[in-house]
C-alpha cells in the first residue's frame, strides 16, 4: 500500500513471489522430488516413480507415521486442557500472578527443545513417576512444548471477549460452572481449534526434545527420517517428510472445518 506506480507494485510483488520460491516453495518441490525420484545424478531427479512412498507406508515407517499422529493427538488434547485451564484461572487471579503464569509457561518457546527433552528425561526417569522407556514420557514431553502455544491462544481469545456476556448471564442468576459451560466455552469454541490446530502441527513435526527421550518401542515420523538421512537412505527420509507434511495438513485442514463450524455457531 506505501508503493504507489503500478510498476513499483509489480516489483514488489515479484520480489515477494521470488522469496516465497526460493524460502517455501522450492524446499519442499525438491523433497517431494526426491521422494518420487529412483536416482538423482543429475540437475533433475531420474526413475521416477512411488516405490518409495510404497516403503514410507509400510514396516518401520508406517509404524512411525502411526505413532507421531497418535502422540500428536494426544499431546495436543492435553496441552488444550491444561493451557485452558491455566489462561481462565490466570484471567481471575492478580496482575502479578498472571505475569507469573505468563512467564512461566512460555519458558519451554525460550529455550532449546533439547534442554526441555533433557529435563523431562531427567525428571520422569526415577520413581514414583518413572516415565522413562514408556510412550508417556514423549508424549509429556510434546505436550510441555506445544503447551505455551495453547495457552497463549486461549489467552488471548478471553482477552477479546466482551465481558458483557458473562455479566448479563451472572445478572440472571448463572452460576461460575454454568456460566463457563454455556457463555464463556462456546465463545472460546474457534480460538480452540486454532490453538489445537497449531499444537498438532508444531508435535507432528518435532524431533529435538523426542530424540532426547524416545524408546525404540515409540518412535516418531521424525526420528525415523532423522535415522534414515543418518543411513544415507535420502530418496526413503524425503518420501517420509511428504507423507509427513501431508498427514499434518489433512490434521490442520480437519481441524479448521472444526473451528469454522465452530464459529458459525
Amino acid at each position: 500500500m506505501l508503493v504507489w506506480t503500478r510498476r513499483g507494485r509489480v516489483a514488489v510483488l515479484a520480489v515477494f513471489a521470488l522469496i516465497v520460491t526460493v524460502v517455501f516453495v522450492a524446499p519442499i518441490a525438491t523433497v517431494l522430488a526426491a521422494g518420487l525420484a529412483g536416482s538423482w545424478t543429475g540437475p533433475l531427479p531420474s526413475d521416477l516413480g512411488f516405490a518409495n512412498f510404497g516403503e514410507a507406508l509400510s514396516g518401520e515407517q508406517a509404524a512411525s507415521l502411526s505413532v507421531s499422529l497418535q502422540t500428536a493427538l494426544l499431546a495436543g488434547a492435553l496441552a488444550l486442557v491444561l493451557g485452558t485451564w491455566a489462561a481462565l484461572a490466570a484471567r481471575e487471579a492478580p496482575e502479578w500472578v498472571r505475569r507469573m503464569t505468563d512467564a512461566v509457561f512460555h519458558v519451554p518457546v525460550a529455550v532449546p527443545s533439547v534442554a526441555i527433552g533433557l529435563g523431562v528425561l531427567i525428571a520422569f526417569n526415577e520413581r514414583p513417576l518413572l516415565l522413562g522407556g514408556t510412550k508417556w514420557i514423549v508424549i509429556l514431553a510434546h505436550t510441555v512444548l506445544v503447551l505455551a502455544y495453547a495457552f497463549s491462544g486461549v489467552s488471548a481469545a478471553l482477552d477479546r471477549l466482551d465481558p458483557g456476556y458473562r455479566q448479563a448471564a451472572e445478572s440472571l442468576g448463572a452460576g461460575p460452572i454454568r456460566v463457563l459451560c454455556h457463555i464463556t466455552l462456546p465463545l472460546l469454541l474457534p480460538a480452540l481449534g486454532a490453538a489445537a490446530g497449531l499444537s498438532v502441527a508444531l508435535s507432528m513435526g518435532e524431533l529435538g526434545a523426542t530424540i532426547m527421550v524416545y524408546p525404540a518401542t515409540w518412535k516418531t515420523l521424525p526420528v525415523s527420517i532423522f535415522a534414515a538421512t543418518d543411513r544415507g537412505e535420502v530418496f526413503d527420509a524425503a518420501a517420509s517428510t511428504t507423507l509427513l507434511v501431508l498427514v499434518t495438513l489433512i490434521a490442520l485442514v480437519v481441524l479448521g472445518r472444526l473451528r469454522g463450524r465452530a464459529a458459525l455457531r
